[in-house]
């Protein structure tokens, strides 16, 4: 196989693994969203094997994220040059935060039927799209 038809093999894993990802951090605040409002408790222990079982799955997506990442950018070192490669970068600090932040909610809500507000949730549960447009952009169109 040659050099740069690897490339893109790499880099379409990264991408795939990316939708994964970001499925997860798109529909994990929503099922917050029900678990907090759901009044039985069969309804909450439903949510939380339900918010468990995603957040695993988003972080296998995550982590597979970075590993092609990685690769692509060992492949292609002078990513590191481009100033848009760093701001997608301060992005991504910015998701594994929101990830991070996601499973402190899971607990939360395991622990509390007082967990806060699903409005807070609800705005919560759209800052993953800011994630998203940026790196689209970022990684579409290099601005210089």
């Amino acid at each position: 196989m040659q050099g740069s038809s690897f490339y893109f093999w790499i880099k379409a894993l990264h991408i795939a693994f990316m939708v994964t990802w970001f499925a997860g951090l798109f529909y994990l605040p929503r099922i917050f969203i029900y678990h907090m409002e759901a009044v039985d408790e069969i309804s909450r222990s439903r949510f939380t094997i339900m918010e468990k079982r995603l957040f695993a799955i988003m972080t296998f997506g995550s982590v597979l994220t970075a590993i092609f990442g990685f690769l692509l950018v060992w492949l292609n070192p002078a990513l590191w040059s481009q100033g848009w490669f760093h701001i997608k970068l301060a992005l991504l600090v910015g998701m594994v935060v929101y990830h991070l932040v996601c499973w402190q909610w899971i607990g939360r809500l395991d622990r509390s039927t007082q967990a806060g507000s699903s409005k807070w949730l609800r705005v919560f549960n759209e800052i993953p799209v800011i994630f998203l447009l940026g790196i689209i952009c970022l990684a579409v169109l290099k601005p210089s």
